[in-house]
């Protein structure tokens, strides 16, 4: 039977470096929970407005809990990382931020949603919906997951907890949910693993629904995945087998250019179809959209998708 540990949330960082003492030590196959706030660390709440973004500190953002010393743990290695549970808090929020995003030239101004996330029986794993549009049917299931796992790097000093990297990080992959298991190269004594950033809902490829997360996960170290050089994971689909999606796609030359694409037609669907403005569309996009490679291989080429589920609208849908 593993043992139980805790890392509370005063016990975080803002930088992956491998010279930061752990703030536990546990044994391989250990169950650990941690208290995350959100990516903002604490700077945005639930009665925030966009004039709060103007203030915000970002050398304070993506701090991450931890790290965790894993007995056992040795360079070469590789660190499994099952999730066993996610609770989120019951408000979130998603902003636009001048500068960032994929679009952030064409939404030069500051933009944020504060949700309320109310778990009922419904949704993924029965997490619930976050209302987006409540007058016009619009609502996001909730599947709740860390944006942020990873393990020290083996090089010396401090690196950005903003990015991913080979050893994990900012990784913002939404099928990193309950039951999901993600698998870690090793790259220094003890992994020294962290984990924050806590997500209730995300498009692939988008930002998400931040929200302030108790995580627990199980850390166990194996010896016999030397081929596992960069995350790893095994996951479930997060849609029902028969979800129907309304596509639209960018074809060109530039794969960068052609995801900007993708996704301006859907902001461009939305605003036609369901008269969002187009802030508000794009971030619905961020936080339902998947982001597809359709095709690669016809150079000189590219077609990106933007797929949005159908389910999202509880109205009845008449962009047919």
């Amino acid at each position: 039977m593993s043992t139980i540990h805790s890392v509370k949330r005063s016990q975080s960082h803002l930088a992956w470096d491998n010279s930061i003492p752990p703030a536990i030590r546990v044994p391989s196959g250990s169950t650990v929970s941690f208290d995350c706030l959100d990516a903002s660390n604490g700077q945005l709440t639930a009665t925030s407005t966009p004039s709060t973004l103007a203030s915000l500190v970002f050398a304070q953002l993506d701090q991450v809990n931890g790290p965790v010393f894993v007995d056992g743990a040795a360079p070469g290695d590789t660190l499994r990382v099952d999730v066993l549970d996610v609770h989120t808090a019951d408000w979130g929020w998603t902003a636009l931020i001048p500068g960032f995003g994929l679009l952030a030239d064409e939404f030069p101004e500051p933009a944020l949603k504060i949700w309320s996330l109310e778990r009922t029986d419904e949704g993924a794993e029965g997490y619930g919906y976050a209302w987006f549009d409540k007058d016009k049917g619009i609502r996001i299931p909730l599947r709740p997951f860390a944006g942020e796992m990873g393990v020290a790097p083996g090089k010396p000093g401090a690196h950005s907890t903003i990015p991913p990297y080979a050893t994990g990080g900012n990784v913002d992959t939404r099928h990193l949910s309950k039951g999901a298991t993600l698998y870690l190269p090793i790259e220094v004594e003890g992994a020294l693993f962290s984990i924050g950033d806590g997500h209730a809902a995300q498009g692939d490829g988008g930002t998400a629904i931040e929200t302030p997360m108790k995580v627990t996960v199980r850390l166990t170290v194996l010896k016999d995945k030397p081929y596992v050089k960069t995350p790893h994971f095994t996951t479930r689909s997060p849609h029902p087998h028969d979800e129907e999606f309304y596509c639209t796609t960018g074809v060109n030359s530039d794969i960068r250019e052609a995801t900007r694409a993708a996704v301006r037609h859907m902001i461009g669907f939305l605003v036609a179809e369901y008269g969002l403005e187009r802030a508000d569309a794009y971030m619905l996009c961020s936080v339902a959209g998947d982001l597809r490679m359709h095709e690669v291989v016809d150079m000189p080429n590219y077609v990106i998708g933007m797929m949005l589920p159908r389910s999202i609208f509880v109205k009845k849908d008449e962009s047919d």
